[in-house]
């Protein structure tokens, strides 16, 4: 016996109607597949609070708000953290200009830091199985995974400063 789809499986059979629609092979935007989405009566919003809108966009600010610290680097102000109380996974937010203490501001970056690995765990395996099942040309699509090079060359100044001499 099969549970009811969840949205997210809703969502993906929605894509899938568009695609076989508009052509399998064509590159396409979300955006025109929710148009079209919207106009055949398919999606409609999910029914949420007030409380919980609210507070999505209030998180979604938080996680956009930046301030420049005393070495002028553009730094994010607020920072999530997840814990579980009794059944129920929370998230608390704080502000690292207010002096946070040092163990959620590491919870914190260390959950962070596991969100970055699972997105390069997944373009890994995206691109092993395009490289294997799905690229024509023959020549592997390779990627390094190594960011050292990569945060050195960001940290150099953007501005050159040219010698008086």
């Amino acid at each position: 016996m099969r549970i009811a789809e969840t949205r997210k499986e809703f969502c993906q059979r929605i894509v899938e109607q568009y695609r076989n629609v508009v052509g399998q092979d064509l590159p396409m935007q979300a955006k025109e597949a929710a148009l079209w989405a919207i106009r055949q009566g398919l999606w409609r919003p999910p029914r949420r609070t007030e409380v919980e809108l609210c507070a999505r966009e209030l998180a979604e600010a938080m996680r956009e708000e930046y301030v420049t610290d005393p070495q002028n680097r553009r730094v994010r102000r607020m920072h999530a953290f997840r814990e579980t109380r009794g059944e129920e996974q929370l998230t608390f937010w704080i502000d690292i200009t207010a002096n946070p203490p040092r163990e959620k501001m590491q919870v914190s970056f260390q959950q962070r830091r596991h969100q970055v690995l699972g997105d390069c765990r997944q373009l890994k395996t995206d691109i092993d199985s395009y490289n294997e099942n799905y690229n024509t040309s023959g020549i592997p699509i390779q990627m390094s995974f190594d960011f050292t090079d990569d945060l050195a060359e960001l940290e150099q100044p953007v501005e050159y400063i040219a010698d008086k001499a």
